[in-house]
């Protein structure tokens, strides 16, 4: 059954919930450069939805979400640097979605790419991740460009995680 004396059991058999990374509405933390050919950038995401965890599960569970940057810009060609934080894990090696039952906080690990195949993973440039480097492109006379970015993620397989509704917290920084 439970290799975790304190939790609960399950209560639907042995499949426990683990719900989506919430990837907060944020303001970019970013400063312009003194002739900055981006002027300002307003950034969202969604979640990346990961659904439900069968605890031991040979694969890992995968899940995608979106970064979206409206950005006003005064040049043709311009390029933004899009950071991820390593969430309450603290780590970009492996991050770590927690859920809360009573006094015992339960980790799923997991992390986040940029791309499809889980091989780069999505950070800052450092503890063995990388930032991501977005160009726009403006057409025309249109000075405001959008841009959507996938983030992918993977929770790792082969955990047994208590039954819970899964988060962590990641803050999106652009650069520019």
């Amino acid at each position: 059954m439970s290799s975790h004396p304190n939790r609960p059991p399950a209560t639907s058999g042995m499949v426990r919930l683990a719900a989506p990374l919430l990837l907060p509405l944020l303001a970019p933390l970013a400063a312009p450069r003194a002739q900055a050919a981006v002027l300002n950038c307003t950034v969202s995401a969604t979640s990346v939805a990961f659904g439900s965890y069968t605890p031991l599960q040979p694969s890992a569970l995968i899940g995608t979400g979106t970064m979206t940057a409206i950005c006003t810009v005064d040049s043709h060609k311009n390029t933004l640097t899009v950071d991820l934080s390593s969430g309450m894990s603290g780590s970009f090696i492996t991050r770590t979605l927690t859920t809360t039952v009573g006094t015992t906080t339960y980790p799923l690990n997991y992390n986040l790419y940029q791309d499809a195949a889980n091989t780069l993973i999505w950070g800052d440039g450092t503890g063995g991740s990388q930032a991501d480097t977005v160009t726009i492109t403006r057409h025309g006379n249109n000075n405001t460009i959008t841009t959507n970015v996938t983030v992918y993620g993977a929770v790792a397989p082969a955990q047994d995680p208590a039954p819970g509704i899964y988060t962590d917290s990641i803050t999106i920084s652009v650069n520019f």
